[in-house]
């Protein structure tokens, strides 16, 4: 992880990581490789070399004893902020507040724990993509998909139709033009754009491609599970010993 003096602009990473989950309770304390999904989190964050700080946003003693452990700061986040209904962009903004206003923060990362393979060297290339032009508002993980896409019809008669297809002439997979799906693991934000717009996008936004394997999101215990099964293969961390 880089070091910064307060004259040059620093790049905060963010972890949102409230203790309360709806699909899969206690998510961001469940371990893969022998580490939890925050602690996880924060390390891919530490590891990056343009990465400055990295705090942990939290509403649950227990996660941030684990963030703490490796190596993040913690903001206690509000009651007010740690909902269901709470943006992740409120959660960001409250834990920028407790930055030092004599240090310059210029972009921050949103990294979600629910991505457990997140790449380092990913955040460092959407960082310095971020840094060279700035015209850009965000750079966000993506993963190209040529997946045929379908949506239930509001229109009569009822039924699926084509998104990004027309299910009548019917194409080959590889002929219809690549999408890009937002995997959800990270997003290089300019500061003052979410401060200006409350959102994550503004400006121009870019994608990171990311491999299909780092992108993978844990949303269930099915998906925790699938993690656990590829981590001994897929691991950009490793085993923690």
């Amino acid at each position: 992880m880089g070091s910064a003096m307060s004259a040059t602009p620093e790049v905060v990473a963010v972890i949102p990581a409230r203790g309360g989950s709806k699909g899969l309770p206690g998510k961001n304390l469940a371990v893969i490789n022998g580490r939890t999904l925050v602690a996880r989190a924060v390390e891919a964050c530490r590891r990056a070399h343009l990465v400055d700080r990295v705090i942990v946003t939290t509403d649950d003693e227990a996660i941030a004893f684990s963030a703490t452990r490796a190596g993040a700061e913690i903001v206690t986040r509000p009651v007010d902020l740690s909902g269901d209904t709470a943006s992740s962009e409120s959660a960001v903004l409250h834990a920028l507040a407790s930055v030092d206003p004599r240090r310059t923060v210029e972009h921050v990362v949103l990294v979600q724990c629910t991505s457990p393979f997140i790449d380092s060297a990913d955040i460092d290339a959407a960082i310095a993509r971020a840094r060279d032009d700035a015209a850009i508002g965000c750079v966000f993980s993506g993963v190209e998909t040529h997946g045929f896409v379908w949506s239930d019809s509001a229109q009569e008669p009822a039924g699926m139709v084509g998104v990004n297809h027309d299910g009548a002439t019917r194409s080959r997979r590889q002929d219809l033009a690549p999408e890009v799906l937002e995997t959800g693991a990270f997003y290089v934000i300019r500061r003052d754009g979410l401060q200006n717009t409350g959102s994550r996008f503004s400006g121009r936004i870019e994608t990171q491609m990311v491999s299909r394997l780092h992108a993978v999101d844990i949303d269930d215990a099915d998906d925790l599970a699938i993690c656990r099964a590829l981590a001994p293969s897929v691991d950009p961390i490793g085993v923690a010993r």
